[in-house]
């Protein structure tokens, strides 16, 4: 898969899929919208409510939003699983300059270790955040039920991968969540909507990042 590097609006990186025309990121801003939906919406709420924290992302992609939960837990343990069917070529991981945009300097090994790690196994990237990938799309994946108590669904938009916004693949994460447990992502797409309430979530839709005006939290009471 043939990628190159963008520079967002927010003067943070992103990668251009040359093969869809697709962006990793908000061209208003690679940082801002990760921090928005992923971060803000997503894990911030759970910081002073849970003494752990185990996280699925769906598309691991450039490692923005692992970094970012790691530079925003601290001590706080986490879990984080995660698959990416199309992993980066090392060239491409060497020149993302996502370090830069934190202010815990260890960042800079967990962001190397992150891309580094071998896949298919756990791995301790801090004494207090596990790192488990998956190198297969969600379609072949069997997820554990009843384990996570946040997704990150941040997957290529419906245009380029409609077979991930449907009802089916939202039944697996609401059985994956725990009870209370919540799915953020940055599409607020009314057939989205709609398939997260058919399947049990309970969904807000919340201000957007730069550029977009709403993002969807999906909570499994």
């Amino acid at each position: 898969m043939s990628t190159s590097l963008i520079i967002t609006a927010d003067q943070s990186p992103t990668l251009l899929n040359e093969q869809t025309g697709e962006f990793y990121h908000s061209m208003h801003g690679a940082y801002t919208e990760s921090m928005v939906v992923f971060i803000n919406n997503g894990l911030k709420p759970f910081l002073t409510s849970l003494p752990a924290i185990n996280i699925f992302e769906m598309g691991l992609g450039t490692g923005l939003n692992a970094l970012l939960t790691y530079d925003h837990t601290c001590e706080i343990p986490v879990y984080y699983e995660a698959v990416e069917a199309f992993p980066l070529k090392e060239e491409i991981i060497k020149i993302l300059t996502y370090n830069t945009l934190t202010v815990n300097r260890a960042c800079d090994l967990f962001f190397e270790r992150l891309h580094s790690s071998p896949w298919e196994v756990k791995v301790d990237l801090s004494p207090a955040f596990t790192l488990c990938k998956h190198r297969t799309d969600l379609l072949n994946f069997q997820i554990r039920p009843h384990y996570f108590d946040l997704i990150y669904f941040d997957a290529f938009s419906m245009v380029v991968q409609p077979e991930l916004w449907t009802e089916d693949v939202f039944r697996r994460m609401f059985l994956a969540l725990r009870p209370g447990g919540v799915l953020v992502t940055y599409s607020a797409r009314g057939a989205v909507k709609t398939a997260l309430r058919k399947v049990g979530f309970v969904v807000e839709r919340l201000p957007g990042p730069p550029g977009k005006r709403h993002v969807l939290r999906a909570k499994k009471s």
